[in-house]
């Protein structure tokens, strides 16, 4: 009895065995499709010139064919881009702040409304048709972050003074107000939005439930100051990017750091998931742009560097369209006058 207990404990380990070595070599064959079905190398990238200074933030709204440009003449724009298509772009500007743009996000459930936060201390909902400002708050110091939770009902704002204020969309007026003792940078909800998380300068991911904002844990990320936070859309992960150089991806369910990637040799500024969670797209005062894979998307299990975008400056803003892989792209470009070019970039396209 006791053999035939063994046997059949030895041929069910046989057979998970089996298993997993074919799931891994049907996922080692995905990643090589996928790995394949991209073809980073042959892709171009288009400029697109409108503002007068340089561009802070470059936003997709939720349909993937308007992209939003924010800048230090004190202006956005809206750029209405075909992703296949060879058209000329045609733009819309948003004119009434009286200070730099520095970040602006879409409503994640309407194509058509975005937020703008500006150093002149107010937060703006726009019309993207229209071109007119809809709603406007006064807040109590210069905006530099923000994001929409993800079922579009609260703006999240960030200021110089480490401040953060939550705004009720429908009626734009502060429901929470919270200074911190420590430097704040980036902000992001996750994708239920139950959880809030803050990047510090202290090297430190803050996190908090939500709608509480009552703490849950501090997770010690970076040996330097953490300056931005992506969310991966399905959910499973977050990067952070830090003045140490290094990008962190983080398991969102277990909070531990499950990968590090090590391209860049300075701060890091800004990050970006694509649409599926396959690549992570990062930049700095390097001169290219970093894109890896997720390690489960990698033949080698670990991500791996998949391509890098050659740039001319310092960036200030990557992200990718949320339907397609087009990665738009803005830094402190610089004409042979050296003043602002006042332009941004989308790379991923089969033509320049």
């Amino acid at each position: 009895m006791r053999f035939i207990c063994y046997f059949l404990r030895f041929m069910h380990s046989s057979i998970s065995l089996a298993k997993f070595s074919r799931s891994r070599v049907v996922r080692d064959k995905i990643a090589e499709l996928m790995d394949e079905t991209i073809p980073f190398n042959t892709l171009h990238s288009r400029e697109y010139q409108g503002h007068k200074k340089k561009v802070h933030s470059v936003a997709w709204n939720c349909a993937g064919t308007k992209l939003a440009s924010g800048s230090v003449d004190q202006t956005a724009r809206v750029w209405h881009i075909e992703p296949h298509g060879h058209g000329k772009a045609k733009d819309i500007e948003l004119k009434g702040h009286s200070d730099s743009v520095d970040q602006l996000c879409w409503d994640p459930k309407h194509a058509d409304l975005i937020a703008t936060a500006s150093g002149d201390k107010t937060v703006r909902l726009w019309d993207a048709r229209s071109g007119k400002c809809s709603q406007q708050a006064e807040l109590s110091g210069e905006n530099i972050n923000i994001t929409y939770k993800p079922d579009g009902t609260h703006i999240a704002v960030g200021n110089r003074d480490d401040e953060l204020t939550i705004l009720d969309v429908r009626k734009f007026k502060p429901i929470h107000k919270r200074k911190f003792n420590y430097e704040v940078n980036e902000i992001a909800w996750n994708m239920t939005g139950d959880m809030f998380f803050l990047t510090t300068g202290n090297g430190t991911v803050e996190v908090l439930a939500y709608p509480s904002l009552r703490a849950v844990g501090t997770l010690m990320a970076h040996t330097a100051g953490c300056y931005c936070i992506a969310i991966d859309p399905a959910g499973r992960y977050f990067a952070v990017g830090s003045a140490d150089s290094l990008v962190s991806l983080w398991d969102i369910k277990e909070m531990l750091c499950v990968r590090t990637f090590a391209k860049l040799e300075w701060p890091v500024r800004t990050i970006s998931f694509n649409h599926t969670g396959e690549y992570i797209a990062s930049a700095s005062e390097d001169l290219f742009i970093d894109i890896v894979s997720m390690p489960e998307f990698s033949s080698v299990h670990t991500g791996r560097p998949v391509h890098q975008i050659p740039c001319r400056a310092a960036m200030n803003s990557v992200e990718w369209n949320p339907k397609y892989n087009l990665l738009a792209y803005a830094g402190d470009d610089k004409n042979k006058y050296q003043t602002d070019e006042g332009v941004f970039r989308i790379f991923g396209f089969e033509s320049a």
